[in-house]
């Protein structure tokens, strides 16, 4: 382990955000990363990058976690226990999967990050959360370096959230997360959004894990860009649940909104229609702006500041706000 100075953390961040790390160290084991804690405990944690926009420099020692692997615990004819180590890229880790013939992870195809993160918010697509697949993982307590299991019950997963969203937000490094995969008869999730178009326009009627996951990514393909290409976060908002009778009113004045029901009384309304119906698709404010194909994401075309998208972003929960009386909720973590 050596500690670097003054590095720039573009490359670290899939938003492309060009600010400077004072001090910059990488660790890849368990090991490292315990011995480093025990003498740098005020440290900036980043994996990824794939859910983080940086607003200004990092004064603090900046931590690229780099710890590698993926291990089968065991498995029986129908499933299969794995633990993955926090910095494998987790779009390579789903791909990883589908050609194991592994169920469970497809529908979460090319999310960009890495597996350590995915927890955090409960990565989600397409009618599936990572909350359902996970069985525990293990963390470093930040304050004793010490290692620590979580199971399931313990994230306390929700839409978009984990315990590591609030109660223990910066007191955990998570590195490892393990997952409860099908072997057969796999439950194939193939009912929301445009899997089942996209599907039938290549004629296929029984599809494979593959097959959904190829799905997954000519779709996300589509309406998403490539963070090496234009920076990006993916989805920049939550979509938001509201109240069966405010949907009802916002439906008297927009009767094609868009809906998921949620229970008896809570509708969820994407987000990206509200802000195209908006009228921000596709807006460009010189180096940034919003998606021209999807109204969830907020891009850096090439020079941003981390400030412009963040100012942007509060631009648009205003207009929502007073257009549909709706505050949207920001997805991505903002460093400011």
């Amino acid at each position: 382990m050596k500690i670097q100075d003054n590095i720039s953390l573009k490359t670290y961040n899939t938003f492309g955000i060009d600010v400077n790390a004072k001090r910059f160290i990488r660790v890849d084991s368990v090991y490292q990363l315990q011995e480093l804690l025990k003498v740098e405990k005020d440290v900036f944690l980043i994996s990824g990058g794939s859910n983080m926009l940086l607003t200004k420099d990092i004064d603090k020692l900046v931590v690229h976690i780099d710890i590698k692997g993926i291990s089968i615990d065991k498995e029986d004819d129908n499933f299969v226990y794995l633990t993955v180590n926090a910095g494998e890229n987790w779009h390579e880790f789903v791909l990883y999967c589908v050609d194991q013939n592994y169920g469970g992870l497809e529908n979460l195809s090319l999310i960009p990050g890495n597996v350590g993160t995915c927890p955090i918010q409960n990565i989600g697509a397409y009618g599936v959360e990572v909350k359902d697949t996970i069985t525990k993982l293990e963390a470093i307590n930040i304050e004793t370096t010490k290692l620590h299991t979580f199971s399931n019950d313990d994230c306390n997963f929700g839409y978009r959230n984990s315990i590591f969203k609030n109660k223990v937000k910066g007191e955990f490094v998570i590195t490892s997360v393990a997952f409860k995969l099908t072997k057969q008869n796999h439950n194939l999730n193939t009912s929301y959004g445009a899997i089942e178009t996209e599907l039938s326009s290549k004629n296929i009627i029984s599809p494979s894990l593959k097959d959904i996951s190829n799905a997954v990514i000519a779709i996300r393909q589509t309406k998403l860009p490539d963070p090496k290409e234009i920076g990006n976060s993916g989805s920049f908002f939550k979509n938001p649940v509201i109240s069966k009778s405010a949907f009802i009113n916002l439906q008297k004045e927009y009767p094609n909104i868009p809906s998921y029901t949620i229970s008896e009384n809570e509708v969820k309304v994407p987000a990206g229609w509200l802000i195209e119906t908006a009228g921000f698709k596709g807006k460009r404010c010189g180096d940034y702006g919003v998606h021209e194909k999807q109204a969830l994401v907020l891009v850096n075309y090439n020079n941003a500041s981390g400030k412009d998208i963040y100012a942007l972003a509060e631009e648009i929960k205003k207009h929502i706000l007073n257009q549909f009386k709706i505050d949207l909720e920001i997805e991505v973590n903002i460093i400011k």
